[in-house]
C-alpha cells in the first residue's frame, strides 16, 4: 500500500512513518505543507493519502482542501483525514460525493496504532471510517443551521431568490401577491439573524446562507 502522509509536526510525522512502515506500508511521500502535499497527491500510483486538516502556510484548512481537489481530479482517491479538528464545511464536501474511500479520525481519540493502520487499509480498499465525534459534530452543525428555522413556504421563497428572481418573479412563481412575498422575505431576514440594513445586502446574505446549506 503506497501512502502519502501530510503532517506538519515533525515528531508525529516521523512516528506515523515508522508505524505505517512497520505494518508493511510504503510511505512514498511525507510532507509538512500544502504546496508539497498538492505535488504528492498527483502521484498516479498513490493508494491512499493520510492528511492533517491544518497545514502551513495558513494553518486553516489547506490539507483538507488539497485532498478534495485531488479527489476531483481523481474521483474516489482514498483519503484518511487525521486531525485535532472537525472542519465542518469541507468535511461534508469530502463525504458528499458518496464514493466512499474516506476516513476522518481525531488524533486524540486514536488509542490503538494497529487499529489506525487497519482503518487506513479500509479506506484504501474503498471503505469509510468516521470517528463518531466527527459525525456528531457535523450533524449538530447541520441541525443548528438557521435555515432549519424557516417554514416550507419561506424555503420556497428563498430558493427562488437564490435563482435571481425579483419579488414579482417570486410572487408569480408561487401564485401569491408581492405583499405576501415581502412579508415572507422579512421573516426570512429575521430568522437568519440578518441585521437591519439595505434590503439588497440582506437579500444577498440570505441567498449565501441558502447556498451554504445545500449539501
Amino acid at each position: 500500500m503506497r501512502v502519502v502522509l501530510a503532517e506538519d509536526l515533525a515528531l508525529l510525522r516521523d512516528g506515523l512513518i515508522r508505524l505505517l512502515t512497520a505494518h508493511g506500508c510504503e510511505v512514498v511521500a511525507a510532507v509538512e505543507d500544502a504546496p508539497a502535499l498538492e505535488v504528492a497527491l498527483a502521484d498516479p500510483t498513490l493508494d491512499v493519502a493520510v492528511v492533517d486538516v491544518r497545514l502551513p502556510p495558513g494553518f486553516s484548512d489547506e490539507g483538507l482542501r488539497a485532498a478534495i481537489e485531488a479527489r476531483r481530479r481523481r474521483p474516489g482517491l482514498p483519503v484518511m483525514v487525521l486531525s485535532q479538528y472537525v472542519e465542518h464545511l469541507y468535511a461534508r464536501e469530502l463525504l458528499a460525493d458518496g464514493a466512499g474511500a474516506v476516513g476522518y479520525l481525531l488524533k486524540e481519540r486514536v488509542s490503538d496504532p494497529a487499529g489506525f493502520v487497519d482503518a487506513v487499509r479500509t479506506v484504501a480498499a474503498g471503505g469509510t471510517v468516521l470517528d463518531p465525534e466527527v459525525v456528531a459534530a457535523i450533524m449538530a452543525r447541520r441541525r443548528a443551521s438557521p435555515l432549519a428555522r424557516l417554514t416550507a413556504r419561506e424555503r420556497e421563497v428563498l430558493e427562488l431568490m437564490a435563482q435571481g428572481r425579483s419579488n414579482a418573479g417570486v410572487a408569480a412563481a408561487l401564485v401569491v401577491t408581492e405583499k405576501a412575498v415581502a412579508k415572507h422575505i422579512g421573516s426570512i431576514f429575521t430568522k437568519l439573524d440578518l441585521p437591519v440594513g439595505p434590503d439588497d445586502h440582506r437579500r444577498v446574505r440570505a441567498v449565501l446562507a441558502w447556498l451554504d446549506g445545500q449539501d
